[in-house]
Formats: C-alpha cells, sequence, structure tokens
C-alpha cells in the first residue's frame, strides 16, 4: 500500500509531537505535597507507636525514604507553612505565630497574611508549564475581605478552608482528598503540583464511627485520636491507589509530612472544641489530642525537638531508594522549595535566595552534607519547661536555644543526643557562645515590622483612628 508524502510526513510530525509530550512530561516529575497536621513523629505506627495504625504511610515508607531528623521551622501553623511556600525563614516576614485576627497580630507584630508579592513557589510552577493546585487547609493569612485569595499565590485551582472559605472544616472524612483526586484524573496527561494540606489531627476532632469501631480495645482518648490519625492515613493511601490506577506514581514525587508536634493532652474540661476564630465549629477537644513524639521532649508550640522533628516521608521510584531509612541527613522545611524547583528542573529566579539548600542528593539516597544552618523564631509561651526557648540554631552537629531574655540557654550535640537531655552548655561555653553570636546576629538581621503590603485595609483604618485620637488629646493638652 503506497503513502503518499504528505501524508507520510503528517504522521511522522504526529509521533515526533507524540514523542516530546511524553519526554516534557518526563523531564517534568508530578509532585504532591501532603502537609498533615499537629501529628508527633511517634504518631506513626513504623516509627515504634503500640496503638497508632498507620498502615498507607508504612506502605510509603516501604517503597520510598524515611527521613529520621526532618524539622519544620516552627512549632506552630502558619509560620511552618509560610516556611514551606517561600523557602525562607518565616522571621524574615515577622511571622512567628499563627494568623489569627488584626488585633492579635498588631500585638506580635505580624503582618495580616503572607506577602502575595513575596516568593510563593506555585507561580514559579506555573510559568514552567505546571497546573497547580492547592486543596485542605490553608492559615496563611486573616480571613479579611481584603485578604489576597489563593489563585495571588499560584494557584489554579483551589478548595480551602482557613482561606477563602470554599470549603467547610471536615465533620467526618479527610477534606480535600475529593477535590485532589478530581485534580488528578483532569489533569493526568499534564505535569502537576498539589498541595494536600489535612485537617487531621487538629482540634475538633470528628471521628468516624467506622475507625472508632476499629479502635474499640482502647480508652476513650486513645481511641479518638487513632481513629482520626487512622483518617488522614487513608487520604494517603487514596492518593497513592489513584496514581498507581492512573499509571502516574513512578513519575511522581509524593512528599508527606506534618507542620510541627503534637497537641499537649487536655484536661476532662477540654473534652468539647467550642467555636473559635480559627474553625468557627464544634466536635471533640484537646483532651483526646494524645499524640506521641516517639520520645522527645517538648511537643507544639516547643522549640525543642517534640515541636519541630516530625514524620517527613518521600516516595519517587526510580530515583529514591525504596525502603530507605536517612538517620544522618539534617532536613528542614526550607529545603522543600530548593528541593522541589530541582525535581522539576526549575530554575531559581535570579533576585531571590532561599534559606534552605535543596536535599535531592539525599533523596537519592547519597545523604546530605549541609552547608546552611537553621534558624527559628518563636514568640509563644514562655512559662512552661518545654515553651520557654523563643529563638534557636542548629549548625552542623549542635543545636541552641534561647529564651527571650538571651540569658537563659542549652546548648545539645543533637548527632548524640536527639532527645535533647543533656545540656552541654556550661561543659563546652565556645560553642555555646559561637552559636549565640550566630542566632543573635540572625536576629538582628531580621525586619523590625510587618511589610506594610501585608496589612488589611481594616488595619489600616484602625491605626489611623488610634493616631488621630492620639492628635487630637495632645493638641488638647
Amino acid at each position: 500500500m503506497k503513502i503518499k508524502l504528505s501524508a507520510f510526513i503528517y504522521i511522522l510530525l504526529t509521533v515526533s509531537c507524540i514523542s516530546t509530550k511524553a519526554q516534557q512530561k518526563m523531564e517534568k516529575p508530578n509532585i504532591i505535597f501532603i502537609f498533615a497536621d499537629d501529628w508527633g513523629y511517634g504518631d506513626i505506627s513504623a516509627h515504634g507507636s503500640t496503638w497508632i495504625e498507620t498502615p498507607n504511610i508504612d506502605k510509603m515508607i516501604s517503597e520510598g525514604m524515611d527521613f529520621a531528623d526532618f524539622t519544620v521551622n516552627s512549632p506552630v501553623c502558619s509560620p511552618s507553612r509560610v516556611a514551606v511556600m517561600t523557602g525562607q525563614f518565616p522571621a524574615r516576614q515577622s511571622i512567628h505565630q499563627h494568623f489569627q485576627g488584626w488585633k492579635a497580630h498588631e500585638k506580635r507584630g505580624m503582618p495580616d497574611w503572607m506577602d502575595p508579592n513575596g516568593m510563593s513557589f506555585p507561580k514559579e510552577f506555573q510559568k514552567a508549564g505546571y497546573v497547580t493546585g492547592h486543596f485542605g487547609k490553608w492559615h496563611l493569612g486573616w480571613r479579611a475581605k481584603d485578604a489576597p485569595i489563593e489563585s495571588d499565590y499560584g494557584y489554579d485551582a483551589y478548595a480551602t478552608f482557613n482561606g477563602s472559605k470554599t470549603i467547610d472544616i471536615p465533620k467526618g472524612g479527610s477534606v480535600g482528598v475529593d477535590y485532589a483526586e478530581d485534580f488528578i484524573k483532569k489533569h493526568k496527561e499534564k505535569p502537576f503540583f498539589i498541595n494536600l494540606w489535612l485537617h487531621e489531627a487538629h482540634t475538633a476532632h470528628y471521628p468516624q464511627e467506622r475507625f472508632m469501631d476499629q479502635f474499640g480495645n482502647l480508652d476513650e482518648q486513645k481511641q479518638v485520636y487513632a481513629s482520626i490519625i487512622a483518617e488522614g492515613d487513608e487520604a494517603v493511601g487514596r492518593i497513592m491507589k489513584l496514581l498507581k490506577e492512573l499509571n502516574l506514581d513512578e513519575n511522581t514525587l509524593v512528599v508527606f509530612s506534618t507542620d510541627n508536634g503534637p497537641e499537649w493532652e487536655g484536661s476532662e474540661k477540654e473534652k468539647l472544641h467550642k467555636g473559635d476564630v480559627e474553625n468557627g465549629v464544634e466536635g471533640l477537644g484537646k483532651y483526646y489530642s494524645v499524640g506521641e513524639t516517639g520520645g522527645l521532649k517538648g511537643q507544639k508550640r516547643s522549640l525543642f525537638s517534640g515541636g519541630i522533628r516530625v514524620p517527613f516521608v518521600a516516595k519517587w521510584p526510580k530515583v529514591i531508594p525504596a525502603g530507605v531509612e536517612d538517620k544522618t541527613s539534617a532536613v528542614t522545611a526550607v529545603d522543600l522549595l530548593p528541593t522541589f524547583f530541582e525535581a522539576a528542573n526549575i530554575e531559581m529566579p535570579k533576585d531571590y535566595e532561599p534559606d534552605g539548600e535543596s536535599m535531592m542528593s539525599a533523596f537519592k539516597g547519597k545523604g546530605l552534607e549541609r552547608t546552611k544552618p537553621i534558624f527559628w523564631e518563636w514568640r509563644g509561651g514562655t512559662s512552661k519547661d518545654y515553651t520557654w526557648p523563643t529563638l534557636g540554631v542548629q549548625d552542623g552537629d549542635y543545636k541552641l536555644v534561647v529564651d527571650v531574655t538571651g540569658d537563659k540557654y542549652e546548648l545539645f550535640n543533637i548527632k548524640d543526643d536527639w532527645k535533647e537531655e543533656n545540656n552541654l552548655a556550661e561543659n563546652n561555653p565556645e560553642k555555646a557562645n559561637e552559636l549565640l553570636k550566630m542566632v543573635h546576629d540572625w536576629k538582628a538581621s531580621l525586619p523590625k515590622e510587618p511589610n506594610p503590603s501585608s496589612l488589611s485595609v481594616v488595619r489600616n483604618k484602625a491605626a489611623k483612628s488610634k493616631n488621630k485620637k492620639k492628635g487630637k488629646k495632645k493638641n488638647k493638652d
């Protein structure tokens, strides 16, 4: 059978186009970042929990890599998430507690939202040809009428709570997963990036009956908490299953982590979670938050290891070796942005300098020789044993935490003492002073007040009114 030359050329061009698209797809892996809420390092069964069951995350560990020395850059939600989005320590934007409302922000010296004009890595992914989505929790700002919305930060599709209020806090069923699944199905032929930020295990708790039945042998507190963790684990399993069904798993990097350590156990009075500014809903309260740190000191709201060292699991077939536990690479949340950029072959903007560094060498099983220090700032409680550090720095094998006065500090060799039980400040004053200078120099480099572009008009009007009243009083005097 004869084929006309024009038809033959058309076939060649079509095959070439298909081949080019396939090559582009391989050069641009899909990336999914699953970020849970308030899980401790010990809140997965693969990390030694005797009563929590996380079969899907355990499977992810067996097929990927489990990082034992991963820290987030804040012991609470909002600044921890800002670090991921910007690749910089959240204190660079004066964000050091959770977003709540302009009066609280003003008192804390915070902006009202993450700067929409600064780095937000989904924007760079859009420029590189990715379709981007964010589903689940947001909490990167206060829900003011003039607040930026998710698309201002680089998202093509989104469904969030604690954001522009497009979906409600879950009352049974891991929120955001349905949206993420639909997004994957819709965009399976394109390279995509997804933030899937789960509600579990933050209060309010809404345990499902099927999970409560599964953990009926536990006491009431553990039964509720195990049910909530199981719900989050199921969400991970659903995503992994869908990727397999669509034949996308080999070209997809999936990362699972959590924004800070677990919540402290509450009292009997805190069985009910009443509606508040953040959630606006009722449910089971902090009494049931019995998360485990795996024996690490401190929990949520602490710069000690239990508040900031959390689970971190990565799976990327043919790139990340299967079933490996990396105990030596010191990796942290600001490393995610440069890592995702390198994985996607995206160049860093010339006018941008990340605080983190790519962990791709660790992903490939070669470990990471860290060259940049890790810094923390936390302006929360200072009255309890585990909350008093307000600043921290980790450099090499050593970590130093400092209180708000600068006079109280503790030094740990975290290579030998992951639980931070042995304060070396007196025995090694030279190293303590070295790190003290390092953290104080970093603190001095931070902005003194938030960027005006990240302040709500409501707050600005209140400030003008306040200044006007002060002026009138001064003139009267």
